[in-house]
């Protein structure tokens, strides 16, 4: 087969005494078990996947690999993306991708237990500094890559997630091992390879306008990076909490909870505002996937009205997503009959539940 080399060589490698531990092996082998079909290609450098990339191109119609390993932190890898639509595209559809990284939670103990307070602290500070904050500083951004290179990058468990999931790929499974987070990604599609996320620190999102138009909604970045690309996931694992946004979302930095409990995220809106996308009060301009959680009926009533910046959701508190339909549904069809009346009602407690019961966003 075209990737007996390659196996070879990662033999040799076991052989010489670069063992892995048993314990990743043991979740390795798990998932090839399940896997029952096909090879298994093990890659200790991105360069291998360029092996088995011109060993495909000289045997046309060679059938994808069922699975694989790269035991290389994706943290050391250069331009992630395009290595995970590289090894998507050598995948069968249905083939895993098994992976791992140092998470940026697991970075900060690592730096923080590796010395005594208060080194610790100056070091962390100096690394968030480097890693974190010069990155995104627009005037230093462009040549920091070029300068400091690629590799040691800090990345979330979310951020890792989003872009397998905007790669093509979906999750699997997941495990702590010796500090390292292994993940199992499933390939579910080819890669696109025209999404263009937004990792700045404004963010551009698609939401759903009057009459079901694609609007985009400026917010400032209150989650980690990619995390647009997992919503469904996030749904799917935790399912919906107190005010209906997704219970205990792993997506929102420390810094994105406190923009968002006195709404500084949201001020970017006021340029949707100006251009007319919204208005001053209105039902909120909703992701795809949460609209679709909507009943059919309602979704096609929803979409004859303007989206706002301030919602009834802070005249009334929903429990569950049946709730807020009740809710929002009253307010359109009080807006129906008097437009101008029901929004300065609406918008005058909406305040008073804001500004004196102190009623905070999640």
């Amino acid at each position: 087969m075209i990737y007996e080399q390659t196996l070879a060589r990662n033999n040799e490698r076991r052989d010489s005494g670069i063992a892995l531990p048993e314990s990743v092996q043991r979740y390795i082998e798990r998932w090839m078990d399940r896997q029952h079909r096909g090879d298994v290609v093990l890659l200790n450098k991105v360069s291998e996947l360029n092996f088995i990339h011109a060993a495909s191109r000289n045997q046309p119609g060679t059938p994808g690999i069922s699975c694989i390993v790269c035991l290389l932190r994706i943290n050391d890898i250069p331009h992630i993306n395009a290595f995970f639509k590289a090894v998507n595209q050598h995948l069968n559809r249905g083939g895993l991708f098994i992976g791992c990284l140092e998470t940026c939670e697991d970075r900060k103990n690592r730096i923080l237990t590796g010395s005594k307070w208060p080194v610790n602290k100056f070091n962390y500070f100096f690394d968030y500094l480097r890693k974190q904050v010069w990155p995104k500083v627009p005037l230093i951004s462009r040549s920091y890559y070029s300068l400091a290179g690629e590799t040691d990058r800090v990345i979330s468990a979310m951020e890792a997630y989003g872009r397998l999931f905007s790669c093509g790929f979906t999750i699997k499974g997941k495990q702590k091992i010796n500090d390292l987070l292994f993940f199992t990604a499933e390939k579910k599609t080819d890669p696109d390879f025209k999404i263009k996320p937004y990792c700045g620190t404004f963010i551009c999102l698609n939401r759903v306008g009057k009459n079901g138009k694609k609007v985009k909604i400026y917010k400032l970045r209150t989650m980690y990076p990619y995390s647009e690309f997992i919503q469904e996931y996030i749904f799917k694992e935790n399912g919906l909490g107190e005010g209906c946004k997704f219970k205990n979302d792993p997506r929102i930095t420390p810094l994105g909870r406190y923009l968002r409990k006195y709404w500084i995220d949201e001020l970017p809106m006021l340029y949707n505002l100006a251009k007319g996308d919204v208005k001053v009060f209105g039902v909120r301009p909703l992701s795809p996937h949460y609209f679709s959680l909507y009943s059919e009926e309602y979704k096609t009533y929803r979409s004859q009205f303007k989206p706002g910046l301030i919602p009834p959701l802070y005249v009334e508190i929903p429990e569950t997503i049946e709730d807020v339909m009740k809710i929002e549904k009253r307010y359109l069809e009080a807006y129906e009959k008097s437009p101008l009346l029901t929004d300065l009602k609406y918008t005058f407690r909406a305040f008073y539940n804001i500004f004196i019961k102190c009623v905070r966003s999640h």
